[in-house]
């Protein structure tokens, strides 16, 4: 047992799945944060980002690397669209939070069924995936292959950016402006409906990104998104809803707990560790890791 815990290999694991958790995360809290949306279809931008990267490669030859700039393009005015479409009016309605929230969450559970069964329809059921940069490496006594090495410098460089955004640029101000204090943020001259349709196409963007690491090294199918939606709730619950930073800590959490704890029993408990670990922190910790608790006066 100490052995295993002492690997650097499964460290290496647990960071790769700790990145790839916070990509995908990120994006999700953004649109909770900015707008109190509940995107129970963020999984399924995984899925899209997969099959554009897949079928990128597949027809073209195109290196995932390379596609993962059209492929953030595309999710990104696809996240764009639909808030303009979806999403617009029901926020410009002026009504209260639960309602809002409750509302978003039967159009996007409307969209993920859509969603997957479309991916069905066009691609098939059958799971679909491609050899890339599949060579081992050797860093001392670990092992590991080049895609699971490129898919955690290239998910940790995203969210890196994506924090430095948030705390430098005049669009991330806003976007922090509009987490912490909605009506403060109008008062002062945000422009609300502009940082809104950014945070869609960033969260958007950055799904679609996390989903063509992931096809690097798994298999890509119309029902692969939702494991990923869980394990991105769990990690805003865990960080705290609307604390990015937090929750790329969390991420890197639950990769922990999650890696450690299928190295230690067998991967038939990988389920009942993310679910344990979501049901352990509302019960404990409701706030989060890193939310504060809220004061009655």
């Amino acid at each position: 047992m100490i052995e295993t815990l002492a690997s650097g290999q499964l460290l290496f694991a647990a960071l790769a799945l700790g990145a790839t958790y916070a990509l995908v995360a990120l994006g999700l809290n953004l649109v909770y944060g900015t707008m109190r949306l509940l995107n129970v279809a963020h999984g399924d931008l995984v899925m899209l980002g997969g099959y554009l990267t897949y079928w990128a490669f597949a027809l073209g030859g195109i290196s995932p690397l390379v596609s993962l700039l059209g492929t953030a393009v595309a999710a990104a005015l696809l996240g764009a669209l639909a808030y303009r479409l979806l999403f617009r009016a029901m926020l410009g309605a002026r009504r209260t939070g639960p309602r809002v929230e409750a509302n978003s969450l039967l159009l996007f559970f409307g969209l993920s069924i859509i969603a997957q069964n479309l991916a069905a329809l066009v691609f098939s059921p059958t799971p679909r995936g491609y050899e890339y940069l599949s060579d081992v490496l050797h860093f001392g006594n670990v092992a590991l292959t080049g895609n699971r090495l490129a898919a955690l410098l290239v998910a940790a460089a995203l969210c890196l950016a994506v924090v430095l955004f948030l705390r430098w640029h005049t669009m991330g101000l806003a976007m922090r402006a509009l987490i912490e204090h909605r009506e403060a943020a109008a008062v002062v001259g945000v422009d609300i409906d502009r940082v809104q349709i950014a945070s869609f196409a960033v969260g958007f963007g950055t799904a679609a990104v996390a989903g063509a690491l992931v096809s690097m090294t798994e298999q890509v199918s119309p029902f692969m998104g939702f494991p990923f939606t869980v394990a991105a709730f769990v990690v805003i619950v865990m960080g705290g809803l609307g604390r990015l930073e937090g929750g790329i800590a969390a991420a890197f959490a639950l990769g922990l707990i999650e890696t450690y704890g299928v190295a230690l029993t067998s991967t038939n408990w990988r389920s009942i560790l993310l679910y344990g670990t979501f049901v352990a922190l509302l019960l404990a910790r409701p706030q989060g890791l890193f939310g504060r608790r809220a004061v009655m006066r």
